[in-house]
């Protein structure tokens, strides 16, 4: 069977044209005509991946964005909305949303931001558990990492882009590959933004950010994070 989307739409005529569309490519479609039944569906419906609109009854798409995240659910969420101000695609990202499509889009388009997150979302049985390197342990299965033995507090994005490179530890990673696989394609197109982030995430996990040891620089390549250790 196809993989399960929840979209989230009170556009009658919109919803409409998603589910039947969407049902033709064979993805299982379940609606949901408000952020509170959104956030219900979520809960109960368990789906692959979300489309979820900005303008919504009840709770709108970035409370329920917000809410979604903070309770842990990591499912890909692509937001749907007439907005295309690049602040709102901004607080979008850090809210936690995936992807970023301004109405009107084309299908074709939305099927392939669909068809690239789908990609990249690993089966559950895939799924690493436990991860250690150096004094840093990282537990993918409750989401949370630990230095010393001390709660490392870190964002959603910082979160995904750690997890990006120990999946790939000891490969070079382009900014451009990191902004397609943690932003989405042609959603924050600035490469500073990655650069920010990495210092962020040396401040916390490193014992001399300034001279890392395992989340290193490439000069004008990219980063690489370094470690012998085993994903178990």
């Amino acid at each position: 069977m196809g993989h399960k989307i929840l979209v989230i739409e009170d556009e009658p005529g919109l919803l409409f044209m998603l589910k039947d569309s969407l049902e033709t490519e064979g993805y299982r479609i379940v609606v949901a005509e408000d952020g509170e039944a959104g956030i219900k569906a979520v809960e109960e419906e368990h789906p692959d991946l979300i489309l979820l609109d900005v303008m919504l009854p009840k709770r709108n798409g970035w409370e329920v964005c917000r809410i979604l995240r903070n309770n842990g659910v990591e499912t890909p969420i692509i937001m749907l909305t007439v907005k295309n101000q690049i602040s709102d695609k901004v607080l979008g990202f850090r809210l936690g949303a995936d992807d970023y499509v301004t109405k009107p889009f084309s299908m074709m388009e939305l099927i392939s931001r669909i068809e690239a997150r789908l990609r990249r979302k690993l089966p559950l049985d895939q799924q690493p558990e436990l991860y250690h390197f150096g004094n840093v342990k990282i537990d993918f299965k409750h989401f949370q990492a630990f230095k010393n033995e001390n709660l490392i507090r870190l964002s959603i994005k910082e979160w995904r882009i750690l997890e990006f490179f120990i999946k790939n530890r000891n490969k070079l990673i382009t900014r451009d590959q990191l902004l397609s696989a943690i932003w989405g394609y042609e959603s924050v197109p600035f490469t500073r933004t990655v650069d920010m982030h990495i210092c962020k995430i040396r401040q916390k996990i490193e014992d001399d950010p300034k001279n890392p040891e395992f989340l290193i620089t490439v000069h004008w390549a990219g980063y690489k994070f370094c470690s012998d250790e085993d994903i178990k």
